[in-house]
C-alpha cells in the first residue's frame, strides 16, 4: 500500500470509529472577527492523547502481523506521534519504543512514558532522532511506525477531512498545519475527492521551511527554536511531497510572533488549548488577513499539548504587545516615602501593579538616586499612553522597558 485513495481513508475511518473521539467542527465567531474570515476549528486536541496522531497510528498498528506485534514497535516523533503509538500500542498488548528528541517539551516525554512506552532521548532534532530510531530498529527487530511517511499512517490522517466535510461540507479553503507531510497528505486526497473545487493552503514555521523549499527548489535556512516543535521536520516525505505538490495550492510560513499570537487567541478567545503547531493555521490567517477575509476558512488545531508554565508566559507577553502590561523605569533621588507616594499616583491613574523593583546600586547614577521599575496591569494602550504622560508631567521622566525600550534588565 503506498498510493493513497478516497477509498482508502474511508476504510480507515471505519477502522477507528469507535475507538477515536469523533471531534467536533464547530463556528469559531471570536476568531472570526479576529481575523475577518468565517473561521471553522476542528478540536483535534480533544482526542485522548490531544492531538489527530491517534488517527494514523491505529490504523498502522492494527495492520501489524503477529510477529511483528510480538517483537513490537519503534517511533520517532517530536511528541504527539510518540504519544499516539503508546497510547494505542499499550491498548492492543504492543511493546513500544519511543526515540524522541531531548527539547522535546516534558509534558510529551511524561505523557509518552505514562502510556507505558519505553522512551530514549536522542539529538536536538527530529532528523537525529530518525537515525537513531533505525539504528535501535534493525539492532532489536522492531517495526519502524514512521509519523508521516507511511500511507496507512496517511490514510488515517485523512479521516480529519471527511469529519470536517461532513460537519461544515461549504469550506472555501482547509489552511492545515505542515511537518513530514502526512495530515496535509490525507486531507488533500479526501478533500479533493469530495470536493475538488475546494483549496488546501498548507503551513510551515518559517524556521522550518521543508516543503517551501522543495517545491520551490528554494534553499532558505532551516532549524532554529520555535515554539511549533510539533512541525519543526527538516526531511519532507517521500510519500507526501508529490501529494501536497499536486492537491496543495499554497505554503505560507508563519513567523514566531504570529504563532504566540495564535496560542493565545486559542486560549483566551475559544478557551481551548493549542500548542504551537496546533496553532499554526490561525497564524496563516493572522499573517495574511486579506488572503481569508470574508473566505469560510477551516482550521485544524491539530494539537493542545503544551507546557503550562510556557502557555503562561505565551498569554502574558500577549498582554504586554498589547500594552495592557507596561513596564516603566523611573530614575530618582531617593527620599523615604517615595515608593508609597509612587503606588499612591498609579493608583489614582487606575494602573495596577503588578511588580516593583527598587535597586540603588547604579555605578552611572549619582549615589543618592535610586532606580524603580514598576509593572503594572492597564486597560489598553491607550490607557498606557496616559500613565505616561501623567508621569511626565509630574516630572519624573519615566522610561518604557520593552518593545524597543530599555533592556528590563539592565542598568
Amino acid at each position: 500500500m503506498n498510493r493513497v485513495s478516497l477509498d482508502d481513508i474511508r476504510a480507515a475511518a471505519t477502522l477507528i470509529a469507535g475507538q477515536i473521539v469523533r471531534t467536533p467542527t464547530l463556528p469559531a465567531p471570536a476568531l472570526s472577527a479576529l481575523t475577518g474570515a468565517d473561521v471553522v476549528v476542528k478540536y483535534e486536541n480533544m482526542q485522548a492523547t490531544g492531538a489527530f496522531k491517534e488517527r494514523g497510528a491505529l490504523v498502522r498498528l492494527s495492520a501489524l502481523t503477529t510477529d511483528e506485534r510480538r517483537r513490537g514497535v519503534i517511533a520517532m516523533s517530536a511528541g504527539n506521534h510518540a504519544q499516539a503509538v503508546a497510547y494505542h500500542a499499550r491498548r492492543l498488548g504492543v511493546p513500544a519504543t519511543i526515540v524522541m528528541p531531548v527539547l522535546t517539551p516534558m509534558v510529551k516525554v511524561q505523557n509518552t512514558k505514562a502510556h507505558g512506552a519505553r522512551v530514549i532521548l536522542h539529538g536536538e532534532t527530529l532528523s537525529e532522532a530518525q537515525t537513531e530510531c533505525r539504528a535501535v530498529a534493525d539492532a532489536e527487530g522492531l517495526t519502524l511506525v514512521h509519523p508521516y511517511d507511511d500511507a496507512r499512517i496517511i490514510a488515517g490522517q485523512g479521516t480529519v477531512a471527511l469529519e470536517m466535510l461532513e460537519d461544515a461540507p461549504d469550506l472555501d479553503v482547509l489552511v492545515v498545519p505542515i511537518g513530514g507531510g502526512g495530515l496535509i497528505s490525507g486531507i488533500a486526497i479526501a478533500a479533493k475527492a469530495l470536493r475538488p473545487d475546494i483549496e488546501i493552503i498548507g503551513v510551515e514555521a518559517a524556521m522550518f521551511p521543508s516543503f517551501w523549499n522543495a517545491l520551490r527548489a528554494a534553499a532558505l535556512p532551516i532549524g532554529g527554536p520555535t515554539l511549533a516543535e510539533g512541525i519543526a521536520v527538516k526531511n519532507v516525505g517521500a510519500l507526501t511531497l508529490p501529494v501536497v505538490g499536486d492537491l496543495v495550492s499554497d505554503i505560507i510560513l508563519v513567523g514566531e510572533p504570529e504563532i504566540e499570537r495564535a496560542v493565545n487567541a486559542f486560549a483566551s478567545l475559544q478557551r481551548t488549548m493549542a500548542e504551537g503547531a496546533g496553532a499554526a493555521g490561525l497564524a496563516a490567517l493572522l499573517a495574511q488577513p486579506d488572503r481569508f477575509r470574508g473566505r469560510r476558512v477551516g482550521l485544524v488545531l491539530c494539537g493542545g499539548n503544551i507546557d503550562a508554565r510556557l502557555l503562561a508566559a505565551i498569554m502574558v507577553r500577549e498582554l504586554e504587545r498589547q500594552d495592557r502590561i507596561v513596564t516603566i523605569r523611573l530614575v530618582m533621588q531617593d527620599r523615604p516615602g517615595l515608593l508609597g507616594r509612587l503606588a499612591t499616583r498609579l493608583g489614582e491613574l487606575d494602573a495596577n501593579i503588578l511588580e516593583v523593583s527598587h535597586r540603588r546600586l547604579m555605578l552611572d547614577q549619582p549615589a543618592r538616586n535610586i532606580c524603580v521599575d514598576i509593572a503594572v496591569e492597564t486597560r489598553d494602550a491607550q490607557h498606557a499612553g496616559a500613565i505616561m504622560a501623567a508621569l511626565t508631567a509630574d516630572g519624573l521622566s519615566p522610561l518604557r522597558l520593552g518593545q524597543g525600550g530599555a533592556d528590563p534588565l539592565g542598568d
